[in-house]
């Protein structure tokens, strides 16, 4: 596999010691990758596919539906470096979770709002989170979020390389993400120096 455009690794490199995963589907993954490679403690971020029934698709077999998959961002990152609450914060403040299946103008549920957890932590704070936000929506008259909270299960890489970074190798490319303009909480003490 061809090396990450950002950290000049390969991207199907082993996962390092200590390291933690992650998979966020946000609607289209170009913008989603972007968000998260920019921060600190993130060793690799890898677009793709999750939560379907088709081994491997094409971009153009999930596009088409009837995969059952969503357009997702793996993530691998370094807990001492960047907490899985704070991945959580960017999750629901860089979309918009009350949409089903569809993100803005990109409508489909290869577009809906995904976690996949990896352990039982991941999973409760998830959970958590999800709870507290869903909150502060109501609070600001939003609707209800429709995210789904699922256990990791396969992920498939974009077979189409162009695909991966993106939008580094197309800088004006489309970006299609939005938030609530919601702030989500952090819980008191997980935030790291």
């Amino acid at each position: 596999m061809a090396n990450h455009a950002i950290f000049d690794r390969p991207m199907d490199a082993p996962v390092p010691k200590g390291f933690e995963q992650a998979i966020f589907g946000m609607g289209c993954y170009w913008g989603v990758e972007r968000l998260f490679w920019q921060q600190d403690g993130i060793w690799m971020t890898q677009v793709g596919f999750a939560g379907g029934s088709v081994p491997n698709p094409s971009y153009r077999q999930v596009c088409a539906g009837g995969t059952g998959h969503a357009e997702v961002v793996h993530l691998v990152f370094d807990p001492a470096r960047i907490s899985y609450d704070h991945l959580l914060k960017l999750f629901w403040e860089n979309h918009d979770p009350t949409q089903g299946n569809r993100q803005g103008n990109d409508v489909g549920d290869q577009y809906r709002s995904m976690i996949m957890y990896y352990n039982e932590t991941q999973r409760a704070l998830a959970e958590a989170s999800k709870t507290d936000y869903d909150n502060r929506l109501a609070v600001a008259g939003k609707n209800r979020i429709t995210t789904e909270i699922l256990p990791v299960s396969e992920f498939y890489p974009a077979q189409e390389l162009n695909h991966q970074q993106y939008l580094h190798k197309v800088p004006d490319g489309y970006c299609n993400m939005r938030g609530t303009g919601v702030e989500a909480s952090m819980p008191e003490g997980h935030e790291l120096p």
